[in-house]
């Protein structure tokens, strides 16, 4: 495989939350060395200039849908994988929502094999709690476990049956593997296709209420406190949903959750105008929510930043906005919403921010990846925290176009993206000489 080098590079070590300017070396797909000044020359190594980058560990995101099998109009495991190398993620974990489910060994050895022959992203998938997520039969976990399944999760769907989730959740625990859970009270959320409250009013359409969300919650952190089982809160979007995971780190619940960039960057004023393209489950919620999403960012609470990247085709979301369906893609414009929203406004730093991004999702999952360092496995991203950019949905590598950011002028993006010590993604204008800081 041969050897590649990293020079001047400004190296964020996650694990740490610290920066420096490093030299890495990388032989045959792994880092070999870290060193303020590593000398070789070209005949012995390819080399990269990274003067002025911030170079990290390759960007992992825990919760994507990859549609494939069974929706490839809306995405493949290939366009997905060529979006998440583009967005600097070197690895997704893709949610199984598919058709069929992701609730056999049979599916989760096809998305193994299509990520293996057509991803430049490694693909991790997520198994299915219960059969055809239907919430109603355990699916059979040692046997996915086995298969190359990283958590349980029937997303989209809630597990409405406490005493499914609770026997699913004590199973769990015997495997060491976490459940990944959709948070919502189906009840309370019942026809709801916007944030209930004063927008939802003005627009006559029928609201979602922060309840739904947070009563959810409240019955996993009961349950992961009763049975032990580690449970992963998936697209937190409400104040009282961070208050909730708050007040149960405290008391030790083993919980971790994640926030999404929508949910940090917008509010439901975004769906003024019947703007489908911000049509997303949990809704977008009000400023209040925002902040608090942030400093729960900011303080711990919440552990991990994923996209919950959710491709749909233009004719579907080109509908009555009751009828569209919910979803935004997030791999292309992750990195430079983080940027904007976390880091400039001084709510994280540029390593607290790539923590989230890498080292804890790659712990919850249990994944060898996430970090820098000698040994592991040669992932990196390469951002160039000057470059600006104007997000253009139909420049995305995805074969989804739904996004609300069409527009937003972002900057810090991903130059180059690193798998296995092959590069996978690079810029062309990172060739350019004299960028950066």
């Amino acid at each position: 495989m041969g050897k590649l080098l990293i020079k001047g590079g400004n190296v964020v070590n996650a694990l740490r939350k610290t920066t420096g300017r490093s030299d890495i070396l990388i032989v045959d797909g792994k880092i070999a060395e870290i060193s303020p000044d590593i000398s070789l020359d070209r005949t012995e190594a390819e080399i990269i200039d990274a003067s002025g980058m911030y170079v990290l560990p390759g960007l992992i995101d825990m919760h994507v849908h990859l549609r494939d099998p069974g929706y490839e109009f809306k995405e493949t495991i290939a366009s997905g994988g060529k979006a998440a190398v583009k967005g600097g993620f070197t690895a997704v974990a893709c949610m199984p929502n598919t058709n069929p489910v992701a609730d056999n060994k049979a599916v989760v050895n096809y998305i193994l094999e299509r990520a293996r022959v057509s991803s430049p992203a490694k693909i991790y998938p997520i198994a299915a709690i219960t059969k055809g997520s239907r919430g109603q039969e355990i699916v059979e976990m040692a046997d996915l476990r086995s298969a190359g399944a990283v958590a349980f999760s029937d997303d989209g769907n809630p597990v409405c049956d406490s005493g499914v989730m609770r026997r699913a959740m004590e199973y769990a625990a015997m495997l060491s593997m976490p459940v990944i859970s959709h948070s919502e009270d189906l009840s309370l959320s019942k026809g709801g296709v916007m944030h209930e409250g004063y927008n939802s009013t003005v627009l006559g359409l029928k609201g979602i209420p922060a309840p739904a969300e947070e009563v959810m919650i409240a019955r996993e952190l009961i349950l992961a406190g009763y049975t032990g089982c580690r449970v992963h809160i998936a697209h937190v979007s409400t104040a009282g949903s961070v208050n909730l995971i708050r007040e149960a780190k405290a008391r030790r619940v083993p919980v971790t959750a994640e926030a999404t960039p929508h949910h940090f960057s917008l509010t439901d004023e975004a769906v003024t105008n019947y703007n489908t393209l911000a049509k997303v489950n949990p809704p977008l919620r009000t400023a209040y929510d925002v902040e608090e999403i942030k400093k729960g960012l900011a303080d711990g609470t919440i552990d991990v930043i994923a996209t919950d990247h959710a491709p749909h085709t233009f004719e579907e979301k080109d509908v009555e906005f009751d009828h569209a369906p919910f979803g935004i893609v997030g791999l292309e414009t992750a990195f430079g919403l983080v940027y904007k929203e976390l880091v400039l406004t001084g709510v994280l730093s540029i390593a607290e921010a790539v923590a989230k991004m890498t080292v804890n999702p790659a712990g919850i999952l249990k994944l060898d990846a996430g970090r820098i360092e000698a040994g592991c496995p040669a992932d990196i991203t390469i951002v160039d925290p000057n470059l600006r950019e104007t997000v253009e949905a139909d420049s995305f590598a995805s074969k989804g176009r739904n996004t609300p950011f069409s527009g937003w002028k972002l900057q810090a993006l991903p130059v180059a993206t690193i798998v296995d010590g092959k590069v996978a993604m690079m810029r062309s204008c990172f060739s350019r000489k004299g960028r950066g800081v």
